[in-house]
C-alpha cells in the first residue's frame, strides 16, 4: 500500500514522521511525495497555538475530499490533547496520540481487520522513560536531526505541549554515539541536538546537556548543531565546555518569549531580563562569532503598552541575528487561558508588526558584520535561480555559484554582500 506521511511543526514532529516513515517501509509500505495518491494519509500534527490546529483541521478536510477512500491517520500533539478529537475531526479514520506512534503498523493493521474507526490515544504517566526512535535517512535533507529528549516540566502559563508530551524523559549517552556515528557513515555533515524541552536533558537519568552535546562531538567529525534552548541552562560552566569543541556550531536558539519582567512572571518564565542579557553577554565573550536567535510573543494577557515597549527595546539591544514573532494564542487548560486582561487580535496584529520592524533591523545589522568573513558553509539546496543555499557554522544563510556535486559538502566561502531583501548573504568561493 502507498503512504505519504504530512508533517506540522517543530522539528520533533520532523525526526518522529522520519521514524514511522522507517517503520512503513520496513514493514513493506510504499513510501509516496506529499503530493502524490496514497491509500493512507497519516498526519503528525502540532498544537502549539490556535493556528497551528486549524492547519490540521483544513487540512484533514482537503485530504477527505480529495480521496474518500483513503485511510487517514491523525497522530501528533493535536492528537494527544483534544479530547473530543473522535466526535470533532469526523475525518480521520485513526486518531493516533503521541505515545502510541510507534504502535502505527499494528494499529492499521487492526483498522483494516476491524473497518471501524479507531482512538488509540494513552495518557501520560511519571514514570515514562525515552523511547528511542532510530532514523538514519531525512529523505533528501543534508542536515540530520536526532531527538535526544522528549517532554516538558516547565508548564508555561501559556503553553499546552507539556500535556501533549508529559514530563522530562532523556536517552542515554550510548543512543547518542550510536546515532551519531550512523548518521556519520551515512554521510551527513551536520546534525542538530532536538527535543521537546532540550535544555531538561538528563533530569532524569543524572546528566546535563552538557554531557549529551560532549557525547555527539566527541563521537564524530561532524557538525553539531543545537534545537531551541532555554536560556538559564547555558550557564557560565556548560558554555566554557562546549566552547573546546570544534566541531560545536555557536548558533544559540535562546527562547525568549518577552523582554519585560512582568510578563516573564506572568508567563512563568524562569529567568528575568537581566539574567537573559548576562548569558548573553557570556556566550559573545566565550565565543567566536556567535550568533544570537529567539521567539518572542507578544500580546500576552495583560501586557500593556509600557510592557510592549519594554519587550520591544530588551529585543533591539540584545541585537538578535533572526527572531521568530508569534501573537499569544489561547490554550483551553492553560494558565494564560484563565487570566485576565486578553487583547483583542487588531493590537496582537500591530504589535507583530511593530515588533518585525525593529528585527528586521537586527538582522541586517548582524549578516552586515558577517561581511567579508571567510567561513565554512554546509551546502545544501540549489535555488530556482541557479545559486546554491548554505549555513555557515553560526548559522548565516549564503547564496552563491557552486555545481550539484559540491551538494552536501562544507566549502570555504568568502561572505561579500547583503541580498536587497536583507535575509541572506552572497558569497563566492
Amino acid at each position: 500500500m502507498k503512504v505519504k506521511i504530512l508533517t506540522l511543526g517543530c522539528k520533533v514532529n520532523q525526526f518522529e514522521s522520519q521514524a514511522m516513515y522507517r517503520l512503513l517501509s520496513e514493514n513493506g509500505y510504499t513510501i509516496v511525495d506529499d503530493d502524490q495518491p496514497a491509500d493512507i494519509a497519516v498526519i503528525n500534527s502540532c498544537a502549539v497555538t490556535q493556528v497551528s490546529e486549524q492547519k490540521t483541521v483544513k487540512l484533514l478536510h482537503r485530504l477527505r475530499r480529495e480521496a474518500p477512500f483513503s485511510v487517514i491517520v491523525l497522530t501528533g500533539c493535536m492528537a494527544q490533547t483534544m479530547t473530543e478529537a473522535q466526535k470533532r475531526l469526523p475525518e480521520a479514520d485513526i486518531i493516533l496520540g503521541n505515545k502510541r506512534r510507534s504502535d502505527l503498523i499494528p494499529v492499521l493493521k487492526e483498522y483494516f481487520e476491524r473497518k471501524e474507526r479507531l482512538t488509540c490515544i494513552e495518557p501520560y504517566q511519571k514514570q515514562d522513560t525515552y523511547e528511542p526512535l532510530m532514523v538514519d535517512d531525512f529523505l533528501n535533507r543534508t542536515r540530520a536531526f536526532l531527538k535526544i529528549e522528549d517532554g516538558c516540566n516547565r508548564f508555561c502559563s501559556y503553553c499546552i505541549i507539556p500535556y501533549a508530551r508529559g514530563r522530562v524523559r532523556s536517552c542515554s549517552l550510548e543512543y547518542i554515539r550510536e546515532e551519531i556515528t550512523a548518521l556519520s557513515q551515512k554521510g551527513y555533515r551536520e546534525v542538530v541536538l532536538i527535543g521537546i524541552n532540550l535544555s531538561s536533558y538528563g533530569q532524569d537519568n543524572g546528566l546535563n546537556l552538557a554531557d549529551a552535546i560532549a557525547a555527539a562531538c566527541e563521537t564524530a567529525d561532524i557538525r553539531i548543531r543545537l534545537g531551541s534552548l532555554e536560556p538559564e541552562s547555558m550557564d557560565l560552566a556548560t558554555l566554557e565546555r562546549l566552547s573546546k569543541y570544534k566541531n560545536f556550531c555557536p548558533h544559540f536558539h535562546l527562547a525568549l518569549q518577552s523582554g519585560c519582567d512582568a510578563t516573564l512572571r506572568r508567563m512563568n518564565r524562569h529567568y528575568t531580563t537581566a539574567e537573559y542579557a548576562a548569558i548573553v553577554s557570556n556566550i559573545r565573550s566565550i565565543f567566536e562569532n556567535p550568533s544570537l536567535t529567539t521567539d518572542v510573543m507578544v500580546g500576552f494577557p495583560g501586557e500593556t503598552e509600557e510592557e510592549f515597549a519594554q519587550s520591544l527595546s530588551f529585543v533591539e539591544q540584545t541585537g538578535f541575528a533572526k527572531v521568530h514573532i508569534f501573537p499569544y494564542s489561547r490554550r483551553p487548560g492553560t494558565a494564560a487561558d484563565r487570566q485576565s486582561g486578553h487583547l483583542p487580535p487588531d493590537i496582537k496584529k500591530d504589535r507583530a508588526a511593530r515588533m518585525a520592524e525593529v528585527t528586521h533591523r537586527t538582522t541586517k545589522a548582524f549578516l552586515q558584520s558577517q561581511i567579508g568573513r571567510l567561513e565554512p558553509v554546509l551546502t545544501e539546496t540549489r535555488r530556482q535561480d541557479g545559486l546554491f543555499e548554505g549555513y555557515t557554522m553560526n548559522y548565516t544563510p549564503v547564496h552563491f555559484p557552486a555545481s550539484p556535486s559540491h551538494i552536501n559538502q562544507i566549502l570555504p566561502l568568502h561572505l561579500t554582500s547583503l541580498d536587497p531583501s536583507s535575509s541572506f548573504l552572497l558569497g563566492h568561493l
